[in-house]
């Protein structure tokens, strides 16, 4: 059964940075991408980054060039870097996991959530 759990957040002025963390549990000798989102007050939730077990990223377009994910193979733990942020990026954070290949390679997973404020 694969787990994640989320850390990280925090409060940061409009042009600072903030770093979470993401760490996964399980799914050994599967296929992974790790996934960031975002939930704004009022809002839907919506995809920021991801990052797949052989390094292939995405972004949404809202945060390319300012948001870099990275991982740590040997401690299963998956960074979202957030430079230059602005109040639009205030909102609760997950991180999500989806496992695929052999057949035991089943299920997602959600962590709990960082909540990430930025401040003008």
């Amino acid at each position: 059964q694969v787990q994640v759990a989320e850390s990280g957040g925090g409060s940061a002025q409009a042009g600072g940075s903030l770093r979470l963390s993401c760490v996964g549990s399980g799914g050994t000798g599967c296929g992974y991408e790790m996934i960031w989102y975002r939930q704004a007050p009022g809002k839907e939730r919506e995809f920021v980054s991801s990052i797949d077990e052989i390094g292939k990223t995405r972004y949404a377009d809202s945060v390319k060039g300012r948001f870099t994910i990275s991982q740590d193979n040997d401690k299963k733990t998956v960074y979202l870097q957030m430079d230059s942020l602005n109040p639009e990026d205030t909102g609760m954070h997950y991180c999500k996991i989806r496992v695929y290949g052999g057949w035991w390679c089943k299920g997602t997973a959600w962590g709990q959530g960082t909540q990430v404020t930025v401040s003008s």
